[in-house]
């Protein structure tokens, strides 16, 4: 009996330490500021916008290459800042396309604490300025990568867009944390459920699904099951030898993204 109640007992300490530092485990945002040099090489210019608490957030945004261009509204991961993702979108931007990579609370050197409901509002917000670039929503092109495929997916049962495209989605992050944590009752525990396969029924625009058939973080199984949850026209590309964040070192990730987008996303003129 002795060491079933002191096993028991570490149990419940790791449940409790597990529950109280889920959100540090889920936005591990560090400090790290996005390179301002990376920017001005491939022309972006920081825009900012103020939350409705009164939070100065930086974004970063390339304008289209001309007035039929998609843009492409770019929701990161849990991981890392819009800086790390330029790279990766290099070959859309020599495409002509826009970007405007959404800054998040407490990420980039922004500041406020992540979140689940904050980074919705702050997204709407984000929107908004794009609309008053002259940016219509039949060129806007909803992106989101892992964590921000929640973001995306939100933004599109509310507002307009072109298309949407997410990169390794999942269907709530509860779901994930209960296959990473199957020791635990992690379903029953997490605070920020990012519950997306809720929603995704009710998006309306042309979807693309983009998953790495390696991907051991968001395993492909959840991008399947929210990919058949969705409405047509929808598409899924599934990448052979791609993992969780390695999916644009495959070319055809890239021509398939940027022939999506073309597709959909076109001057209303």
């Amino acid at each position: 009996m002795t060491y079933i109640a002191a096993a028991a007992g570490g149990y419940l300490v790791v449940l409790g330490i597990v529950f109280a530092m889920q959100r540090t485990l889920l936005y591990p945002a560090g400090k790290a500021v996005p390179d301002a040099a990376v920017a001005a090489s491939a022309g972006i210019r920081t825009v900012t916008t103020r939350t409705a608490d009164g939070l100065k957030l930086t974004h970063w945004y390339r304008p289209p290459a001309d007035d039929s261009a998609p843009v492409l509204a770019v929701f990161h991961g849990n991981a890392g800042h819009v800086g790390d993702r330029v790279p990766k979108l290099a070959e859309l931007i020599r495409a002509g396309f826009g970007v405007l990579l959404a800054g998040y609370r407490g990420y980039g050197g922004n500041p406020g604490p992540p979140s689940e409901e904050a980074p919705r509002a702050d997204a709407r917000l984000l929107l908004d300025w794009l609309a008053g670039q002259g940016i219509p929503p039949e060129r806007t092109v909803l992106y989101g990568e892992s964590l921000g495929t929640g973001i995306a997916v939100k933004m599109a049962t509310e507002r307009p867009a072109a298309a949407v495209i997410l990169e390794a989605p999942y269907t709530s992050v509860a779901e994930v944390a209960q296959a990473h944590y199957w020791y635990l009752p992690a379903r029953w525990m997490v605070l920020d459920r990012w519950d997306s396969l809720s929603r995704i029924a009710a998006i309306g625009a042309p979807l693309l699904i983009v998953h790495g058939l390696r991907d051991r973080t968001i395993p492909p199984r959840y991008g399947r099951h929210l990919f058949a949850a969705a409405a047509e026209p929808k598409q899924l590309l599934l990448v052979d030898d791609g993992a969780h964040s390695d999916l644009y070192d495959f070319p055809e990730v890239a021509r398939q993204v940027i022939d999506f987008a073309r597709a959909h996303a076109a001057s209303p003129n």
